[in-house]
């Protein structure tokens, strides 16, 4: 084998200016003259991977004690939060579609380096703090499920950094279906809980229904006001940087950009797929107001915390009815919230680096692998967290 042949040894830093994702850009090939869901199956995919953002532990909390508080009052606001999501993911797709650039690097595009390395800055420390509410949900989770002390288990969550290595070796599709089916976990877990709680689904459906008391000062909760829970739901809910993800994930599918039907039909199927897989997270945050409301008794929940939710779903006196109380006996209800918690957790291992590689390869030009970006990051992400501890 010549030089010219042999694979080029790649820095632990590089200067990049090349595709978003250089790795897996353009790497699933899109058969022609298909049917619509055969179609569909090829660009589903990086929507679950926006859509982890959405459902991801930050979100709990919020929406169970939403729903402790002011019932179903609330459940329009995550039915708003989800549309919007779904608009603005939509078009930072076609950004990465038509363009072929991601959102980070059209905004490099039309300012100056010095800004770039500003909003770069500023976005990295946004995955940070999303990223330490992932380490506290593996960590306890981890903690709960294994008895871990909680030190350790923080460390032990550094050490996804080994997972991360291997999906890297697997290819970005194979990616894409560990992703689903973490979701599915989370979904099935949630789903469970809720239907043995019987809930009042025509104070469902009517909370679906925005009323000005949704956005009013008035009355107080636990020190919560309808206006201050639907604000939690929306900043919970809404994550900017997602934006940039799905903006470099919708060029995986390989097309030709020359041809305006391969692009126009690439816009239509990539908003398909974010559009079903974003109405899974919306299920997924109803799902957990709901909760609030119909598993646990009025007010039974005093600390909201993922401790306090674990002991509450295995205490059968904050069960609102006796089928719940029996299981809850048992400790199915509350290993269920743990597994879902660690599902949600890994779930952000693969979403933030690859965020996190995109706005640094966007925003300043410069590449480090994935591993190792990862570990970086996380480790600082450790350090408040083990202060808390």
């Amino acid at each position: 084998m010549s030089k010219e042949d042999q694979p080029r040894k790649r820095k632990l830093i590089e200067y990049a200016n090349g595709p978003s994702l250089e790795e897996i850009n353009s790497t699933v090939k899109v058969p022609k003259n298909k049917s619509f869901l055969h179609t569909l199956f090829i660009y589903s995919g990086p929507g679950a991977l926006v859509a982890v953002g959405y459902m991801d532990p930050g979100n709990w909390s919020t929406s169970i004690t939403g729903g402790q508080n002011f019932e179903y009052l609330l459940m329009s606001v995550i039915l708003l939060s989800s549309l919007v999501a779904m608009l603005l993911q939509y078009m930072a797709a076609k950004l990465g579609i038509v363009t072929q650039m991601d959102l980070a690097q059209a905004i490099r595009a039309r300012t100056g380096k010095a800004l770039g390395i500003v909003l770069w800055i500023m976005t990295e420390f946004a995955i940070m703090a999303t990223d330490i509410a992932e380490v506290i949900g593996a960590a306890i989770a981890l903690y709960l499920l294994f008895h871990i002390p909680l030190i350790i288990a923080v460390f032990i969550t550094v050490f996804d950094v080994l997972l991360l290595l291997l999906l890297t070796k697997i290819g970005f599709r194979k990616i894409e279906a560990i992703v689903v089916c973490l979701i599915l976990v989370i979904i099935v877990v949630f789903s469970y809980q809720v239907a043995l709680s019987d809930p009042n689904w025509a104070g469902v459906m009517k909370g679906l229904i925005p009323v000005k008391e949704t956005f009013s000062q008035s009355p107080t909760v636990a020190g919560m006001t309808p206006l201050s829970g639907a604000l939690g739901i929306i900043g919970a809910t809404v994550m900017p940087h997602n934006l940039y993800l799905h903006s470099a994930i919708s060029q995986t599918r390989k097309i030709d950009h020359k041809d305006p039907e391969q692009v126009a039909m690439s816009v239509k199927f990539t908003a398909w797929d974010s559009n079903i897989q974003l109405t899974f997270a919306f299920f997924v945050n109803a799902l957990l107001l709901i909760m609030g409301v119909a598993v646990f008794k009025s007010g039974a929940v005093k600390d909201p915390s993922f401790f306090g939710l674990f002991q509450a779903l295995s205490d059968t006196k904050t069960m609102s009815n006796g089928v719940l109380a029996s299981v809850a006996r048992t400790g199915i209800l509350s290993t269920l919230f743990a597994v879902a918690l660690l599902a949600s957790g890994q779930n952000s291992t693969i979403t933030g680096t690859l965020t996190g590689q995109v706005i640094m390869e966007g925003f300043v030009h410069m590449r480090m692998p994935l591993w190792l970006r990862r570990l970086v990051t996380r480790l600082i992400s450790v350090i408040p967290v083990l202060i808390c501890v």
